[in-house]
């Protein structure tokens, strides 16, 4: 039951065909010859230039002033509900340890 079951390779079917011997061929480099340029043109930009107007400039800023009032807020409101929980935490181990002084005072 525990014992890995390994899968036999099944018996081909059909014609079978012994690999081919591949041999290697003779390599032919081709003969350059230079061509004199004359003036070629610049190549073309192969990405298009992106210009800031004042308009998307004013976006990208108010964009990005979103961004980090967004964050800010939901930091501080995290930081905020960490300082309640330990606070009400606080307040419980306070009350807890003054009941348990006044009932081992009375006994």
């Amino acid at each position: 039951m525990f014992r890995p079951k390994i899968p036999t390779m099944p018996t081909p079917t059909g014609h079978v065909t012994p690999p081919s011997v591949v041999e290697p061929t003779s390599i032919v480099q081709a003969v350059q010859t230079s061509q004199p340029s004359a003036a070629a043109p610049a190549p073309a930009p192969s990405r298009p230039t992106v210009q800031l107007t004042p308009g998307t400039a004013l976006a990208l800023v108010g964009g990005g002033t979103a961004v980090v009032l967004v964050v800010g807020a939901v930091l501080v409101s995290m930081l905020l509900a960490v300082a309640i929980t330990g606070a009400s935490l606080a307040i419980c181990a306070l009350v807890i340890r003054s009941l348990v002084n006044a009932d081992a005072k009375r006994r």
